[in-house]
């Protein structure tokens, strides 16, 4: 795993929309389209806002979500909403390219497969994604992937529901497509961040976040949530 330390967030967030292009660039040219999911978080969508800027062949960009809170359409906590206003309304991104997480469904486990589905239907059967954004939460969680959630054990299917974390469910991506994906890019913005990170560097099994595969990761994170990191 390579981890590089910049000053700050808006460093953090330009660096990884830099590193995220470069990729997409590659993809094309190997596979014709780039297929990412994203997580949220401020420092992401900071990210997503210099993406924009990019000179990318967007119709052969698709967009997934890492996790979703089950929430209505419009709650602001819902990460669907900043993803649009980041970078979907951005750029000329087809609509039928946006796979959101259908967490207004009645029957969530039911949608959960039904949003498996979907990533098979565009990134092929195992679905490989091209890049995945994770960050960090001060427990060692990612993705919504928390200490002592069942869905930390869930090995045969690729989206899942979880229970209560913070007050809500949330729907994520599971641990097999996380390790499928061709790259792991990880924003860790802040000192709250950085006991988790020294962790996750240090592989401690004890943290969800250490069961993500490091060979395919680099870590972008600022001087703050470095802190505790040691040659």
């Amino acid at each position: 795993m390579e981890i590089e330390v910049h000053p700050d967030d808006q460093s953090v967030a330009s660096s990884a929309a830099e590193m995220i292009a470069n990729e997409a660039r590659a993809a094309f040219a190997s596979r014709g389209r780039f297929i990412m999911a994203v997580s949220g978080g401020r420092t992401p969508w900071l990210m997503l806002r210099a993406l924009a800027h990019a000179q990318l062949q967007w119709e052969k960009v698709h967009v997934a979500q890492v996790d979703e809170r089950v929430v209505l359409a419009t709650d602001p906590e819902r990460n669907l909403v900043h993803l649009r206003e980041a970078l979907v309304d951005r750029v000329p991104l087809p609509p039928e390219n946006v796979h959101a997480m259908p967490v207004e469904a009645v029957h969530l486990e039911h949608a959960a497969g039904q949003y498996a589905q979907t990533l098979r239907d565009v990134a092929g059967q195992p679905p490989v994604l091209d890049l995945v954004h994770l960050g960090l939460g001060a427990d060692g969680h990612t993705a919504s992937l928390v200490p002592g959630d069942p869905v930390l054990a869930v090995t045969g299917a690729d989206v899942a529901v979880t229970d209560p974390y913070q007050g809500r469910r949330r729907m994520t991506l599971t641990f097999p497509i996380i390790n499928r994906s061709r790259r792991v890019l990880w924003l860790v913005t802040g000192r709250e961040k950085a006991g988790a990170l020294a962790r996750l560097r240090d592989n401690d099994p004890s943290i969800p976040a250490s069961h993500v595969r490091k060979d395919r990761a680099l870590v972008l994170a600022d001087r703050t949530a470095a802190e505790e990191l040691r040659p």
